[in-house]
Formats: structure tokens, C-alpha cells, sequence
């Protein structure tokens, strides 16, 4: 049986919007804490001959910050200042009753040093490094929509072709090749319908369903949560028990009316010739690594991610136990950890070898195991530790599991059984309620309201030399605006402030761009050339913008049908 294991790394677009608590810290901590180490353990992989045919989505607005040179700059001021914590965690704690912990910094110290040469070797240059990965034949990359907008409730399809375009367009111009699939953002889907998704929402009639903007724009699979395809209940996002979530045992029958398998791969555009594959989260071996609560990264021999030295932010204690205060959490030890993770990671090997007895008369079935990025190394600090233990293990053994790449498994099983699917996504309650909601609905009525404004500015300004830096800018705004990160964070309240300050800057700088692009406001126009400017160096990517607007442009606002 094939097992896929796809990774989703993303960020919103955080350079030159502050640093701590909220900034390009968070950027810095997911490079050294996940990127850098998963580099380095693809590159151990490859040197033991291991294959680890891993499926790596990097979103474009990650990819634009990864490579810009500002960047570069705030990584060397972090490594920085996590070595000066070092060294002064070490003279605080020596002498004293925590003298103990000095081994774990120097822990530290020794981990810093590592993986900053790897940066320094690197070139400061990560996307080149996993580009590299993909042109060995080691790994697969896909993209995922420009900046991470939540495509069934953008009220424009001209938005959503807009999305769909940047995130080809720029995986082509960083990566050096078309992706054959993407990462739908939150794994959120909405199938061919009609649409207002709230009261306040613009009139719209029949809308195009996601998997056919997705097969416009020549991608040719996704993924969707388990519940989709009717295996199962929503896990939620951390596997959180509140999501109630329902585990399909090895011996259900999974193939009935309404109660179809996570073991294969569906079509939902059977229409299309060539087709557009959805392949599903297994609710079993996502719960056992996604689950903070009954999956591996609870264990107490891991690494705390709530208690931290201050100041420099080290973090020197261990787990410790299920409802442990943080003042007692015990010492972390490295290497207690680490064999742990070897441990969980052979466990993990089995528990796919299970499923594929369970599952060996199922012609073509795949175990699709997909999970955020930042979770390996950020979130679970051992997490790489363990994924390269996983390949290691099965290939050691085999156990009737083979990792292929999402592509490759398609390759050799195509898509036969079609598939109609509901709306939903991966979040809490298995629906888009993390993302509209009665605290979230004035940031796409603000949203809706900017696309609107925008898409009926486009077919004059974008003909007018003149006016085209603005709308390219105004693009942008108007794409960082539409990130589904800030309706998250404001729907789990932790730094919701920042959110919706985020959210309404960027409405606020498009607004103010497009204001100049009225008829009649061309006395304007000098003035927003020079704020487009200045808007340009805080918020540099997509430097084709205006190709992606051409091509979204192109087509009326939704399908509908008599």
C-alpha cells in the first residue's frame, strides 16, 4: 500500500511588519526551528541512501519571504540574539540552585551554531535548497493559493482565479517548475452552487465549484479532510477532543453509499478529460501525530513549548506529564528524547502496516498523511527527528508500505471513483466557521467590499501606463488582505489585535490606491504612484502581479446556469 506524507508550509507575509511578539520572529522561529532542521534531515536521508519521497507544499507568500534579502538580514539578528541568550543563561544559571540546566544550554548552543552554518552554507537561500531536494528526484513540491485566502468565501471568482494564478505563476518563477498540485488553503472546498455564505455577502448567483478553478488553472489533485469524502467526523486542527472527532476502525466497511474510504483517491471533476484527484487525510495516522492531547508530541519526554528563560526565550524543560504545572516541568533531556522519537516513530511504521493489511485488497490504496510544516520542530520540537525515523524504518522493513510522492502514486493509480463532495474544510467543526463567524464577519465584509472596488477597477486602469504600479500594488494589498491567517488568529484570540490591525491595513492602503484610480481622480494619481512605492518596499513579492490580474481578469464574475 502507497503512504503519502505531505507537509504544508506556510506563513503570512510578516517582513517589515515588526519583529516581537508579533513579526518576523515568527518567520525567524519557523526557519530555525523547522525549516533548517528539515533540510538538514532530508540531506542525512539522502546521504543514507534512505528515499524519502516526501510531498512539500511552500505557499507563495512563505516562498517571497524566504528569498527576500530583508529576510536574510532579521535570520542573522535572530541567531544572533538566541546565542547571546545562551551565553547568558549560562552566568545566570551557574552557582545557582538551576545550575543543572547549564547542559541544556550548551545544548542549545551547540544546536544554534549547527544550524546557522547551514544557513551560512545555504547562502541564507532555503527555497534553493528544497528546489534542489525536487530536481534530485528526492522530493515533490506543490504550491497553494498566493497568500492563503480562503477560497469558497471570496465573493469575486476573479479573486479566486487571481490566487490560483500567482500561486502557478510563482512556483514556476522559484521553484523552476509548474506544480501538478496544490494545497488548498485550510483544505477548504466548496462545490459548484449557490453562494452567500452570510447575509451581509454580495448577491451572486450559481458559483463555480473549487475543483474547477483548480482544474482551469491546471492543477490536477488536493487535499481534503477525511470528513469530505465521508470516512469520518472532522479531526479539527490539533485534533482537539471538542471536534468529537470519530476514528474509522481497520475493519469497517468504508466503501457503502455515504461512507467512503480515506484509502483512495476520489475524482471530483469527472467531467474534465484529464481529470482532478482529491486525496484524503487518514484520520487514523493524522490523529496518532496530530493530536496534542492523545498523539505522540505530548509525551513527557519531549520538549515543552510553553515554558521558556527569559530573557532570550530558551526553552529547557521537558513535558514532563499529561497536566503538569509549568513550574514543575523537569529538565529536558536531549537524548531521552530523542530515542523517544525513534521509538514513535517505528510505532508510526506499524500503525501504517496495520492499516495496510487491514486494507490489502483495496487495489491502488494510499495512506495520505498531511499536516502542516511548523508542527515538525516548531510545535513538536522532535518532530523532524521522528519523520526521518519513519523513512529510516520503512525502509529497513518494508511492512507492505511504500512512500511515494503524491504524484507518483497517482502516476500509477489513476483516479476511477468520482465523487461528490460537500462543503467543508480541516478546521474546528469540520466547516468554515473558524473563518466567518459573528467576530469574524466584518473582515470579509471589508474583504468583499475591496473586490468589488478592485476588479471594477481593473479593465481601465490596467490599459493606462501610468496607472498600472498602482494597480499592481493595490493587488497586493488587496491579496495580503485576503489571507485566511487573520480570521484564524482572531477566531482562536490569541493576538487578535495584531490580526485585525493587519487585516485593515491592507484594506486601508488598497482602498487609498484605488481611490486614485476613479475616473475623474487623475490629479491623484502622481501621489499614489509615490504611495505605491513606498507600500512596495514594505510589502515586496509577486513581482508579476500584474500578469496574474491579466489572466483573473479574463471571464465573468460566477457561472451560472439556467
Amino acid at each position: 500500500m502507497d503512504f503519502v506524507l505531505a507537509l504544508h508550509s506556510h506563513l503570512p507575509w510578516v517582513l517589515n511588519h515588526g519583529r516581537w511578539p508579533h513579526g518576523s520572529d515568527w518567520l525567524c522561529e519557523a526557519a530555525l526551528d523547522t525549516y533548517l532542521p528539515l533540510i538538514e534531515q532530508l540531506r542525512a536521508l539522502e546521504t543514507e541512501r534512505v528515499a524519502a519521497p516526501l510531498t512539500i507544499g511552500v505557499t507563495p507568500v512563505l516562498a517571497n519571504q524566504l528569498v527576500s534579502p530583508t529576510f536574510v538580514g532579521e535570520m542573522e539578528a535572530f541567531f544572533a540574539q538566541r546565542l547571546m541568550a545562551c551565553d547568558e543563561a549560562r552566568m545566570a544559571l551557574a552557582a545557582t540552585v538551576e545550575e543543572h540546566l547549564v547542559p541544556r544550554v550548551e545544548f542549545w548552543r551547540a544546536r544554534l551554531t549547527r544550524l546557522h552554518r547551514l544557513f551560512y552554507d545555504l547562502g541564507g537561500d532555503i527555497v534553493s535548497a528544497i528546489r534542489s531536494l525536487e530536481e534530485s528526484g528526492r522530493i515533490e513540491t506543490i504550491t497553494s493559493a498566493a497568500t492563503h485566502g480562503f477560497l469558497p468565501l471570496l465573493a469575486r471568482d476573479e479573486s479566486i482565479r487571481l490566487q490560483l494564478a500567482v500561486g502557478r505563476a510563482e512556483h514556476r518563477r522559484l521553484f523552476g517548475r509548474l506544480p501538478q498540485g496544490i494545497w488548498v488553503p485550510e483544505c477548504a472546498y466548496r462545490p459548484r452552487g449557490p453562494w452567500q455564505p452570510w447575509s451581509s455577502a454580495p448577491r451572486s448567483g450559481v458559483r463555480r465549484g473549487i475543483e474547477e478553478h483548480l482544474g482551469d488553472a491546471g492543477f490536477r489533485f488536493f487535499f481534503v479532510d477525511s470528513h469530505l469524502a465521508s470516512a469520518g467526523r472532522p479531526l479539527g486542527i490539533y485534533g482537539d477532543p471538542a471536534t468529537r472527532a470519530v476514528v474509522q476502525r481497520s475493519g469497517d466497511r468504508t466503501d457503502g453509499p455515504g461512507h467512503r474510504s480515506p484509502y483512495r483517491s476520489y475524482e471530483v471533476a469527472p467531467w474534465r478529460p484529464d481529470g482532478i484527484a482529491a486525496l484524503v487525510r487518514d484520520p487514523r495516522s493524522s490523529m496518532q501525530v496530530w493530536s496534542r492531547f492523545h498523539g505522540y508530541p505530548g509525551d513527557g519526554a519531549y520538549l515543552e513549548f510553553h515554558k521558556m528563560r527569559w530573557p532570550g526565550g530558551l526553552k529547557l524543560w521537558r513535558v514532563t506529564g499529561d497536566g503538569v504545572d509549568l513550574g514543575d516541568k523537569g529538565p529536558y533531556d536531549p537524548d531521552e528524547a530523542r530515542a523517544r522519537a525513534q521509538e514513535h516513530a517505528e510505532h508510526f511504521a506499524g500503525l501504517l502496516a496495520g492499516i495496510a493489511t487491514s486494507e490489502r485488497q483495496r487495489r491502488g490504496g494510499v495512506i495520505v498523511a498531511p499536516f502542516d510544516t511548523e508542527l515538525f520542530g516548531h510545535w513538536w520540537f522532535e518532530g523532524t527527528e521522528w519523520l526521518g525515523g519513519v523513512y529510516r524504518s520503512l525502509a529497513r522493513e518494508g511492512r507492505g508500505v511504500r512512500p511515494l510522492t503524491a504524484s507518483r502514486h497517482l502516476a500509477e493509480h489513476p483516479v476511477r471513483q468520482p465523487i461528490a463532495m460537500p462543503p467543508g474544510s480541516w478546521g474546528a467543526n469540520g466547516d468554515f466557521s473558524m473563518w466567518l463567524g459573528e467576530t469574524t464577519v466584518w473582515t470579509w465584509e471589508r474583504v468583499w467590499a475591496l473586490e468589488e472596488t478592485f476588479w471594477d477597477a481593473v479593465p481601465v486602469a490596467i490599459e493606462r501606463p501610468a496607472a498600472r504600479p498602482v494597480l499592481a500594488q493595490a493587488a497586493r494589498e488587496m491579496l495580503l488582505a485576503q489571507a485566511s491567517d487573520w480570521q484564524f488568529i482572531i477566531s482562536t484570540g490569541a493576538a487578535a489585535d495584531y490580526a485585525e490591525r493587519r487585516l485593515r491595513q491592507h484594506c486601508d492602503d488598497a482602498e487609498t490606491l484605488l481611490a486614485a484610480l476613479l475616473p475623474g481622480a487623475e490629479a491623484r494619481l502622481a501621489e499614489a504612484q509615490a504611495t505605491a512605492e513606498a507600500l512596495h518596499r514594505r510589502d515586496d513579492m509577486f513581482p508579476d502581479i500584474l500578469s496574474a490580474v491579466a489572466v483573473a481578469s479574463s471571464g465573468s464574475r460566477a457561472l451560472a446556469f439556467g
